[in-house]
């Protein structure tokens, strides 16, 4: 049998920066240390109170506060009208100026709910919230609630799911499948799309045509707001928060199919925004954050992506968008991964992962 030698050199050539890029991958994770702090049960949501407090809502209805030096864990009393459905439950917290927002799927009669958001001030006993959003009309589905959300300047950036509607996220007449603006008091913005030129868009919709976003950060470094967004089967990506614009679910598919394995649409087509990076077939992008810390300040400007399907954190260099650079810093180490925060005095990584909260940090 003759051997084509050019062939086997390249093959060689290949193989060697194979395996050259996973030694990297590896040793990187190597230097790495994870410390499970606290057992929670299906925690969705997490929160910075201070340099030492964790606030986390859990989907199965209640908000803990975690202190992280002597891992105590106090209950905190609601009045949320949730309904555990699904996806479903109490979602994304945040702390802001003396006062916690959260988004959760409330109860809004006959099976049917919406993603809601609501405003408390902050009270390590007891927080009695009052509703500053819903997303209208409640959907009897337990699919695609979102929702992340996002305080810059005055402003809440919230992501709305779709609810399993598809081409619902076309319709500005409707809430689901869009990313939602509003003041932190729950008024509207007078300068939201629907008051420059879109006059057929409910006054709190930003941005329309998303599925299912489960993260949403701001940049520090250039102000920018980016959100990650599942795909169907295949077509999970990140990009960027513009106003005004549409990212095309349902005509898009972003690379993906249905589960049916029916196609969708093009990846992209020109009039909708397209996304900065693409995962086909779906990881099952989480939450997500740009990186800014002492910690891995080799990071600092990168976006840190984290999935529930694969079990990973990837590292994305998109300053360059025509030479985006991805990097899987972990896998199967914690579990599946739904939340990350940034400690924010010392830049270690906290996530919520499974059924417990982790810390990541370098090996001294």
């Amino acid at each position: 049998m003759v051997v084509d030698q050019n062939f086997l050199k390249v093959s060689k050539f290949f193989i060697s920066i194979f395996l050259f890029l996973v030694s990297i991958n590896v040793s990187f994770a190597e230097n790495l240390i994870f410390k499970k702090i606290i057992d929670l049960n299906d925690p969705w949501g997490s929160t910075f109170i201070n340099n030492n407090e964790l606030l986390i809502s859990e989907k199965s209805g209640k908000i803990k506060l975690i202190n992280l030096n002597s891992k105590k864990i106090s209950e905190v009393n609601h009045n949320l009208n949730y309904l555990e459905h699904g996806q479903g439950g109490l979602l994304d917290i945040l702390f802001k100026d003396s006062f916690v927002y959260i988004s959760y799927s409330e109860n809004r009669g006959s099976g049917k709910t919406s993603t809601s958001i609501a405003k408390a001030e902050f009270d390590k006993k007891s927080l009695i919230f009052n509703n500053i959003f819903q997303a209208n009309p409640p959907i009897d589905s337990g699919y695609h609630f979102g929702s992340r959300l996002l305080i810059k300047n005055n402003y809440i950036f919230a992501t709305a799911g779709e609810r399993g509607q598809g081409m619902i996220a076309q319709d500005p007449t409707k809430h689901p499948g869009s990313i939602i603006r509003i003041n932190t008091d729950g008024s509207i913005p007078k300068d939201n799309p629907k008051f420059k030129n879109k006059s057929n868009w409910l006054p709190e919709i930003y941005q329309i045509g998303v599925r299912n976003p489960q993260g949403i950060a701001l940049c520090p470094f250039d102000g920018k707001i980016y959100i990650s967004n599942h795909g169907a089967k295949g077509g999970d990506w990140f990009g960027e928060v513009k106003i005004g614009e549409n990212y095309g679910w349902k005509i898009l598919g972003w690379g993906g199919t249905n589960y049916s394995g029916t196609k969708i649409g093009p990846k992209w087509k020109p009039g909708f925004t397209k996304a900065i990076q693409y995962w086909v077939p779906s990881i099952a992008v989480s939450a997500i954050t740009i990186y800014k810390g002492e910690e891995f300040k080799e990071w600092n400007g990168q976006a840190l992506i984290t999935s529930l399907k694969d079990k990973s954190l990837r590292k994305l260099n998109f300053k360059n968008l025509l030479n985006i650079q991805e990097e899987i810093i972990f896998k199967n180490e914690i579990g599946r991964i739904r939340d990350i925060q940034i400690h924010p005095n010392n830049g270690k990584i906290y996530f919520l992962a499974g059924d417990n909260l982790w810390l990541m940090e370098k090996k001294k």
